[in-house]
């Protein structure tokens, strides 16, 4: 491990000795919307150096949080991914950050558009209660900009995403974040009333309670997926 220690016997200290690098969340919170290549990974950090980069990706694999794996062709590249270890250690981390600084973000009329990871994690991880998920086994699919994320809920916690799509939403990473700062019922429907929801009825509730977020009432022309 590199950079200073702080080598007390105290789990903040422990867990700091590894989180609290430079870089490391954030590497974390892309790997979060799905396996990235490294070149992926420069793109949304491009102030971190490419030296510093390959060390956190190998510290984070020695910790067993994150796994490089080979596609085969004609993929043919290689690409990283959080472990299973990491699908359950790592969200809540980043849950409990993401809620601190959401409302710290600035004004959403600004003049740099959020980026779709932003949207994800304000609209869809800052809310998901693990208490809720019972023995659920559902794969979802969220679509912001030119960005899909794919995941699951799998015994309790977030997964990777594995099978088919139960529920598939569609809306902007600056209405995911307006909704979830919006302080009253009326004002998160009329924000949701924007989102494309295909799933069925059964998908919508679930989800909707999982992750406190309103749906719109489903179309009769919208196709749904199968449950």
């Amino acid at each position: 491990m590199s950079g200073r220690r702080y080598e007390q016997n105290c789990p903040i200290a422990v867990g700091l000795d590894l989180l609290g690098e430079r870089w490391t969340l954030l590497i974390l919170r892309e790997l979060l919307g799905g396996p990235r290549r490294y070149g992926d990974l420069r793109e949304e950090l491009p102030r971190i150096a490419t030296n510093l980069l390959a060390q956190r990706l190998r510290e984070l694999h020695d910790a067993g949080l994150v796994e490089r794996v080979e596609l085969a062709p004609p993929a043919a590249r290689t690409i990283y991914q959080l472990t299973d270890r990491a699908w359950h250690e790592i969200p809540p981390i980043l849950q409990t950050l993401a809620r601190f600084g959401l409302s710290r973000l600035p004004a959403l009329d600004g003049a740099d558009p959020l980026p779709p990871l932003t949207g994800f994690l304000a609209g869809i991880l800052l809310a998901f209660d693990p208490s809720r998920a019972g023995t659920l086994d559902a794969t979802y699919e969220i679509r912001i900009a030119d960005r899909v994320f794919q995941f699951a809920v799998r015994d309790g916690h977030l997964a990777r995403a594995a099978g088919e799509t139960q529920l598939r939403l569609t809306a902007s990473a600056a209405d995911l974040v307006e909704m979830r700062l919006a302080t009253d019922a009326q004002a998160r429907s009329a924000v949701a009333s924007r989102f494309t929801v295909e799933g069925t009825a059964r998908a919508r509730s679930r989800f909707s309670n999982l992750f406190s977020l309103p749906l719109p009432e489903p179309s009769q022309s919208a196709s749904d997926l199968q449950d």
